[in-house]
């Protein structure tokens, strides 16, 4: 499976399945960072080719190296996430 990055391709910002013809972040990963992954609704109604897309709340790396425009946890913090949200949970980064 993986997340479609491509403005190309019609399933912009949305979860595809591998072989693809576009290019897309692959969500098996073997730093672990995706075992756990919230997508947030940015980019979705309507989406915008271009406006960024992949973007998730994850799993942080070792030492919490940077992302690539989203949000990282570790995955004890991320478990406590899980416990407190629902579908109607809004989530707002500043």
């Amino acid at each position: 499976m993986g997340w479609c990055n491509d403005p190309k391709s019609i399933n912009y910002n949305r979860l595809i399945k591998f072989p693809s013809n576009f290019g897309a972040e692959k969500l098996f990963r073997t730093n672990n960072i995706y075992d756990i992954i919230l997508v947030l609704n940015f980019n979705f109604n309507p989406t915008i080719k271009g406006k960024g897309s992949a973007i998730f709340i994850h799993v942080a790396k070792n030492k919490y190296n940077s992302t690539e425009g989203c949000v990282a946890v570790n995955k004890k913090n991320m478990r406590n996430i899980l416990k407190l949200i629902n579908k109607k949970t809004y989530v707002k980064i500043n």
